[in-house]
């Protein structure tokens, strides 16, 4: 394992994403939209009204509270799909209201996250985005622990709830000491990526 921490300090680091800015209604929804989750944080601007100007938090049960709208459910749509549902809430109260929505901080619903199990150095969930691959993942998760079994690690994938996982092997030792970008797999919205301990 002493060439992990040479590879990954050879790694830049991933870069932040900056906030997810969508124009106000009109634009068409793409499958590359960011889907909003609880537990995201919004800024609703609305224009030439600033006294609706707002930063909010998306709620565990998936709702915002803004003033005029009320409550309106932010879970499960895009930011542009949720502009033009406070455009119409707002119209009611401001004659042609122009809604922009703007991420803040984003953590995405649960079933557009990838997580990393087992021997990962810090284990944990990471929002989906375009083009996460599992080097991607590996380098937010601190690389692998040194009883990790990389050559052992899965996908877990489930393209439907109704449907039996999807398991596909990954030597991850092959792709970090060796180079192997086969190994790089490109990563859907829900994967687990599991790292078993070596047998000792």
């Amino acid at each position: 394992m002493l060439a992990l921490p040479i590879f990954l300090a050879a790694c830049d680091p991933l870069p932040q994403r900056g906030p997810i800015t969508v124009a106000p209604a009109g634009a068409p929804s793409t499958a590359a939209d960011y889907v909003i989750g609880p537990g995201d944080t919004l800024q609703v601007f609305v224009h030439r009204a600033p006294e609706l100007t707002t930063d909010v938090p998306v709620r565990p049960d998936g709702r915002i509270s803004i003033p005029l709208a009320g409550d309106i459910e932010a879970a499960g749509r895009t930011p542009t799909e949720l502009s033009r549902q406070l455009e119409q809430q707002l119209r009611e109260f401001i004659r042609e209201p122009t809604v922009t929505v703007i991420v803040r901080s984003f953590v995405g619903l649960t079933s557009r996250q990838i997580r990393i199990v087992g021997e990962a150095a810090q284990p944990r969930s990471i929002p989906f985005r375009e083009g996460l691959t599992v080097l991607d993942v590996l380098i937010q998760g601190g690389g692998l622990t040194r009883y990790a079994s990389g050559n052992r690690a899965r996908i877990i994938r489930r393209e439907h709830e109704t449907n039996p996982p999807q398991i596909i092997p990954v030597r991850l030792n092959d792709l970090l000491r060796s180079g192997d970008i086969s190994q790089d797999v490109p990563l859907r919205p829900g994967d687990t990526l599991v790292i078993p301990q070596g047998w000792f």
